[in-house]
């Protein structure tokens, strides 16, 4: 499992990956997947898996075979620690290079170490992380292109890297969280091959949460505002990494700031008790409330868990499991129930029909029967409306964010693949594991020559024909 938390050097291309099993021959496009590769800086090293230096990794896929290829991403993050082995920008719970003089004296920058997410917008292709700072690259060679230049003013420090096409527009929507004496998060919307934010809503605040992900549905947007909070004054006069200046504060409860989609108005704000999340699993409209699917933890205390000589070394794991969060749109509060009795994260669905709408199947990782003393070691389908769970699992084997893939003449929700990128413990390599999202049954594994360290979230784009 250290495999996974290791800095990864090589950049490889390999043609046609050893492949044990058949993928189906349908099944023709890339899977390209973000995450940190790199976790040291001259003698230093980043603090957190969140910190770790960008890598992109490419799965090609034609009539049966499989490719790779990975390459970091060359932004100035990557290239101050290459160049001069020293931390330039501040990261999630990193520090930059600098003394305590001069901390104190300036101010962070902005990090561009794009090393969440990708994303196609339009033609282009984009890597993206929690700050508006998105970074293009090729998307066949994985080569960086350079920073994306929008062509607006919208500020804002802080973003998330999970944007949402709108359901029946196509529009992209996130929304960009400005730090002040009355802190603002602004929604907005990106019309189809545009690189111009309109602002949708604002929402002023004292104290803003960390949010990593949100909610879309074909008529609302709903932030969900959870209490782990910060003063922005913090970031100046304490001189910490960015989340290191939040705190836990249950007593704020959870707050639900549910929006019109087409003219940004507030047509619910409730609370319920505390808790945290990274990731919504999906949302829809129903009659006369909104309904929220989230993998949800009681605390943030999994932020904490993640720092790498913690995930390292034999601290528990805190665990999320897929709770639905009932809004009432007429002032009636939050309902809740918990899903299912596996824990779940990384959650995925059959995103363009099923975003923002009614759905049955999601698809994440999880833990084997729920151990807390290692690491995310099985892959989970769950079927939201039964509760009932298929599972995928193999001993010293620890699999990534599982991608689903739709069949060309798919006639269920579930006809097609899940793709996980899976590291071997014991063998000290990854391999791309295809699953039959229906039956879960495994299709084929094609190796890796080297441990792909763990990752965040990728995207698969069809091959045209």
């Amino acid at each position: 499992m250290d495999a996974g938390f290791r800095t990864l050097d090589a950049e490889i291309a390999v043609d046609d990956l050893a492949v044990r099993g058949e993928v189906p021959r349908w099944l023709a496009g890339s899977l390209v997947r973000n995450g940190p590769a790199r976790f040291e800086a001259g003698t230093r090293s980043f603090r957190h898996w969140f910190d770790g230096l960008a890598m992109l990794h490419r799965f090609g896929f034609a009539d049966g075979a499989v490719s790779y290829r990975n390459r970091f991403l060359e932004t100035p993050s990557y290239r101050s620690v290459r160049d001069t082995g020293k931390i330039a920008f501040g990261e999630f719970a990193t520090d930059p290079c600098r003394s305590i003089f001069g901390r104190f004296f300036t101010r962070p920058k902005i990090t561009p170490n794009a090393n969440v997410n990708v994303l196609a917008a339009g033609d282009e292709s984009w890597a993206i992380t929690e700050t508006p700072l998105a970074v293009e690259f090729d998307p066949r060679t994985l080569a960086t292109v350079g920073l994306v230049d929008y062509r607006d003013s919208v500020p804002g420090e802080v973003t998330t890297a999970h944007p949402h096409r709108a359901p029946l527009t196509g529009d992209l929507v996130n929304y960009v969280l400005k730090f002040g004496p009355r802190s603002v998060y602004r929604l907005y919307r990106q019309r189809p091959g545009s690189r111009t934010r309109e602002v949708l809503a604002e929402l002023a605040t004292d104290k803003p949460g960390y949010l990593h992900s949100f909610a879309i549905t074909e008529r609302h947007v709903v932030l969900v505002i959870f209490p782990l909070v910060v003063n922005p004054l913090s970031f100046l006069v304490r001189g910490k990494p960015f989340i290191e200046n939040y705190r836990w504060r249950p007593d704020r409860g959870t707050r639900f700031v549910v929006f019109d989609l087409e003219d940004g108005s507030v047509v619910a704000d409730a609370r319920t008790d505390a808790f945290f999340a990274f990731h919504h699993i999906n949302a829809y409209d129903a009659e006369g409330r909104v309904v929220v699917d989230i993998s949800a933890y009681p605390d943030a205390g999994v932020v904490d868990a993640l720092y790498l000589d913690r995930v390292r070394g034999d601290a528990e794991l805190p665990l999320p499991f897929p709770v639905r969060y009932e809004v009432d749109l007429a002032g009636g509060g939050v309902r809740e129930r918990r899903l299912a009795e596996e824990a779940f994260e990384l959650p995925r669905i059959s995103y363009l029909p099923h975003n923002g709408r009614d759905y049955r199947y999601a698809y994440g990782v999880g833990a084997h029967r729920n151990g807390r003393d290692d690491f995310f070691n099985q892959l989970v389908k769950l079927d939201v409306r039964s509760g009932r769970t298929r599972m995928w699992h193999e001993p010293g084997s620890y699999p990534g964010e599982p991608v689903f893939v739709a069949a060309p003449d798919a006639r269920a929700e579930d006809d097609g693949v899940v793709l996980s990128v899976v590291l071997d413990a014991a063998a000290g390599r990854s391999g791309l594991l295809v699953l039959d999202a229906s039956t879960f049954a495994e299709l084929a594994r094609a190796d890796v020559p080297h441990a792909i360290p763990f990752g965040f979230h990728g995207q698969f784009t069809a091959r045209q024909p």
